[in-house]
């Protein structure tokens, strides 16, 4: 019988070794899985690489784990704003690295690497520094530039419903990546507020199929 359940965050994120690149959904707050975050800060994994769309936000989730000194580089496309200070201050240090992806591109490397695509031409950074050592090509008279896509280790996302096959789906905008990224990882961990009995779920509805998906954990009531 597949069962891909885990009885709590602890297990379902004890395996994330030193080193690993940890993709972790969400738009700001909106769909970040905060209790894996907080389960990965209490594991102790640290020199990560993390993609995500930004760099966190005030004292909580990606922001913490920040705090925490657990993170090497991060892939993202929005590393500032006004409650970014701990990637700030890191940063500064010169104690994080940051690799600048715009969002599309972002997105579209995720997308990539779920995909089994070797790469893309994207017109977006063609002569910035973004572009600086990488291939770039005439294509029907505009530049493009070429980009590789990303893989993970592990990603972690959090959904609205699951059930024990791994299959989900999302609470409206928090879908944002966690598609793309439980496709691209080896492992995929998904936070949700509910795991239900199989068949629960329309089959019309699920975004997120549970060949995708590793582990799924019910985040504490």
């Amino acid at each position: 019988m597949i069962d891909k359940t885990f009885a709590s965050l602890e297990g379902a994120v004890a395996d994330i070794h030193d080193g690993a690149t940890v993709m972790i959904g969400g738009f700001g707050n909106a769909g970040m899985p905060s209790a894996l975050i907080d389960a990965l800060i209490e594991q102790g994994a640290r020199d990560l690489t993390i993609v995500n769309n930004n760099a966190g936000n005030g004292e909580t989730g990606l922001a913490a784990l920040l705090k925490a000194k657990r993170v090497r580089k991060i892939i993202c496309s929005f590393p500032r704003q006004a409650d970014s200070h701990h990637f700030d201050a890191l940063y500064r240090a010169g104690e994080i690295e940051l690799e600048l992806t715009p969002q599309g591109n972002l997105a579209e490397r995720i997308r990539a690497a779920g995909a089994g695509i070797g790469g893309f031409f994207s017109p977006t950074g063609y002569g910035t520094l973004l572009a600086e050592g990488k291939e770039t090509r005439l294509i029907d008279g505009r530049h493009y530039v070429l980009e590789s896509p990303i893989h993970a280790d592990f990603a972690l996302i959090k959904a609205l419903r699951g059930d024990r096959w791994g299959n989900l789906v999302y609470r409206k905008t928090a879908r944002n990546f966690g598609p793309i990224m439980a496709m691209a990882a080896k492992t995929t961990i998904a936070q949700v507020r509910q795991v239900v009995a199989l068949g629960e779920l329309d089959p019309e509805a699920i975004i997120t199929p549970g060949i995708f998906v590793q582990r799924v954990v019910q985040e504490a009531v």
